[in-house]
């Protein structure tokens, strides 16, 4: 057994941290000299920590437009185009341009032969030409502000169009305008209803099509702000408009449909940008079933793909990641509306004991809490409904009472019930003329109340009128078809003001400097090559990560002698640069506990490592540790995210069970205990038939300076992989027991 002065994520622990040169907090990524600039602060590895909002005001808001490639003449698609934006034009109170080499008017306007005949400088421009590239050039030297190019072609062809894309990239970035497209549509440019009022949703689609159930939302009273679709994101790209939308006051949500993210760093500034200022981001992101090409060395690298990283840095920074687009629309129309809930209690009511237990038993599935009623809250409730019936969550009305004055005082005594933040109440099926009093009594209390009243109407016609005017009339009542809808809705609501309210972006504790542990890790690193477990022991040392006693030997009397001084018993395990997972060969020898034994260790271990042809730097003798959580912890690299972090459950169970959760950094301490919470084998750590609860605090903050060090490093390190890393009873500590390395 091995002993610890290992204490808590207290003042002891930052005390210990801080003299590493460390901070439990990270954000970091590599060595370079950080910013001076405090207006516009960045990492160590110079990369900016907040999020460059683009000023799309004249993007959106234009007061001139010129449309390249303009056409009048009947049947051709530049005409319907030009047509259209002549329209919305006229509605954003902006002048029109049109531009063509061989035409004097088009509907009428006065078109120029080119864009340097243009009478002002335009602030947008829409190119309707099939290579925009030429004409990019040429808005260059008139400083355009803005351009957008439907033209496709490019990189969603494959190779050629993915250069051809690239090229249009260039062209873009030295030229001072910003381009929305290629690929992209007229989605912009839709006419939005002036009549609605409220908080508004503003939509984000990589496909246009896919963002036609949001932008219907308005004939259901649900107002929509902006339309931003981005196709293939040569430039400006759904970053710049997360970021753009967060900071518009009358933006109350973004909803967005993602097929691919261009840059994960700049998503996680946007969306951190909209965490800061509570506006919700609801997101259909496709790929879930994308498990990576990668194949990996470290165990952590087999248990995270892709998407599992996409995923996790959604949740981390908030965005609320659904499914399809049923479910995109209700939930972004929700959280748009929605105050601040009071409380997180849910209860469900209907005139339907079998209703109430089925949504009951589905909601509280899905993570909802259904407190149950006090016993004064019941007492009171059965003042209007029978006392045969349940009130104490689901409230079971039996029906009758809907028909007549009770029903108004059951909603108005459920919802004055602190404990209650929202009233869900599901109406499986019209049923004259008692639904229409209830869809009636909802609203008006919805009205008088702070709390949070939803309704889903079951009937699969729609064209009732308790639905179609009494519930969709109301801007207080959020209305949904089905129950799963409602559910989803509903959490990502509550589970978004629970995470705004007390947030802090990771981004404000960034280190700027590299620590002491990175310049003594850094001289330990290797290029392209894998570490011994050795060096890379000696790698989470430079750290302060805990790792047994153990000395390297070239020979069996030396092993003696150092199994003497590590203490008996010992493990020993052949160490080299080129050996990755050991016990597959034969090269651990564990419980050790006499001369004659490390002697005969010695000589097996050499002999298969010779006889595997596999380079040794020599035996490791090491302190056997045992009585603990085997758990794994380590770093890979993601294509558009860089490091990321895993912790799961280790030793033979890391392959059996795949129960591991990843962040991307910058995260905290909160981030990652919400990591081990995640664990479907979470319990082992707080302690299970008799074993004592694990060192938790141990656990977390190795998590913590692993981050430290892959950000850190950041390319330098490919790979790292503690396994197992034993977790000690609480107040023992953590230990490292083995590691693999992989330097870049």
């Amino acid at each position: 057994m091995l002993g610890s002065t290992h204490g808590t994520l207290t003042t002891d622990f930052r005390a210990r941290v801080e003299a590493c040169g460390e901070s439990p907090r990270t954000a970091v990524h590599s060595s370079a000299a950080p910013s001076t600039d405090d207006a516009a602060p960045l990492d160590v590895s110079g990369r900016p920590l907040h999020a460059d909002v683009p000023d799309l005001d004249r993007f959106f808001r234009p007061e001139s437009v010129a449309v390249i490639g303009a056409s009048d003449t009947e049947g051709r698609p530049n005409t319907g185009i030009t047509r259209q934006l002549i329209a919305w034009a006229g509605r954003v109170g902006a002048r029109i341009h049109p531009v063509h080499p061989t035409r004097p008017t088009v509907f009428g306007l006065t078109c120029h032969a080119s864009v340097a005949d243009l009478p002002e400088q335009v602030d947008l421009a829409v190119l309707l030409v099939a290579d925009p590239l030429p004409v990019i050039e040429q808005l260059a030297e008139t400083k355009v502000k803005f351009a957008v190019a439907f033209a496709s072609g490019f990189a969603e062809t494959g190779e050629t169009g993915a250069a051809a894309q690239e090229r249009l990239g260039a062209a873009v970035r030295g030229s001072g305008l910003r381009l929305l497209g290629p690929n992209t549509n007229l989605n912009a440019f839709e006419e939005f209803r002036e009549d609605l009022d409220g908080p508004a949703i503003a939509l984000i689609t990589q496909s246009g099509h896919q963002g036609r159930p949001v932008y219907t939302l308005q004939e259901l009273g649900i107002r929509l702000s902006h339309w931003a679709p981005t196709g293939n994101e040569a430039d400006l790209e759904t970053s710049d408009f997360i970021s753009y939308f967060a900071e518009q006051p009358e933006v109350g949500a973004i909803a967005c449909y993602v097929e691919g993210l261009k840059d994960g760093r700049s998503f996680l500034l946007a969306a951190d940008r909209a965490a800061r200022n509570g506006v919700p981001v609801v997101a259909v992101k496709v790929g879930r079933t994308e498990t990576g090409a990668r194949m990996a060395a470290s165990h952590t690298g087999k248990l995270t793909g892709a998407d599992t990283v996409v995923d996790a840095a959604m949740r981390q920074f908030g965005v609320i990641r659904v499914d399809g687009l049923d479910e995109l629309q209700d939930t972004a129309a929700l959280l748009a509306r929605a105050r601040k809930p009071k409380a997180d209690g849910v209860v469900v009511y209907s005139i339907s004991g079998g209703t109430g237990a089925h949504f009951s038993d589905l909601a509280t599935e899905a993570g909802l809490t259904l407190p149950t009623l006090s016993q004064a809250k019941q007492d009171e409730l059965h003042q209007w409904i029978p006392g045969y019936l349940n009130v104490a969550n689901p409230v079971d009305n039996g029906g009758h009472p809907v028909g007549d004055w009770r029903g108004r005082k059951i909603i108005d005594a459920i919802l004055a019930d602190p404990s209650v933040g929202v009233l869900i109440c599901p109406i499986t099926g019209p049923f004259p003329p008692m639904s229409d009093r209830l869809a009636q009594d909802l609203v008006d209390a919805a009205e008088q109340s702070d709390k949070l009243v939803c309704v889903i109407w079951g009937s699969p016609v729609g064209t009732e009128d308790a639905y179609r005017t009494t519930l969709l009339g109301s801007s207080r009542v959020a209305t949904f078809r089905t129950f799963g809808n409602c559910i989803t809705a509903v959490r990502a609501y509550l589970g978004h003001h629970r995470f705004t309210s007390g947030y802090r972006s990771p981004f404000e504790d960034a280190p700027r400097t590299p620590s002491p542990s990175y310049r003594k890790a850094q001289a330990l690193m290797r290029p392209s090559q894998q570490l011994s477990e050795h060096a890379a022991k000696q790698l989470l040392r430079a750290y302060g990560i805990r790792v047994p006693r153990e000395q390297l030997v070239t020979s069996a009397a030396a092993a003696v002698r150092a199994a003497g001084l590590v203490g008996y018993p010992v493990v020993m395990k052949a160490s080299g640069p080129q050996l990755g997972h050991k016990t597959e060969l034969g090269l651990v020898k564990i419980g050790l506990t006499s001369a004659s034994q490390i002697r005969d260790a010695y000589r097996e271990l050499t002999d298969i490592a010779r006889y595997e042809n596999v380079p040794l730097d020599g035996i490791l003798v090491c302190q056997m540790v045992e009585r603990g959580v085997e758990m794994v912890v380590g770093v890979t690299q993601d294509d558009l995210f860089g490091p990321t972090v895993t912790v799961g459950l280790g030793g033979i169970l890391v392959e059996v069970l795949h129960d591991a959760a990843v962040r991307v950094p910058p995260f905290g301490e909160d981030q990652a205990r919400a990591m081990l919470r995640e664990l479907r084998g979470h319990a082992l750590l707080e302690g299970v038939r008799g074993a004592p609860p694990a060192d938790v605090d141990a656990l977390v903050e190795v998590v913590l300076r692993i981050q430290r060090m892959a950000l850190e490093l950041g390319d330098e390190l490919s790979e790292l992989d503690i396994n197992p890393l034993m977790v000690l009873p609480r107040g023992q500590g953590a230990v490292a027991l083995d590691a693999l390395a992989i330097c870049r």
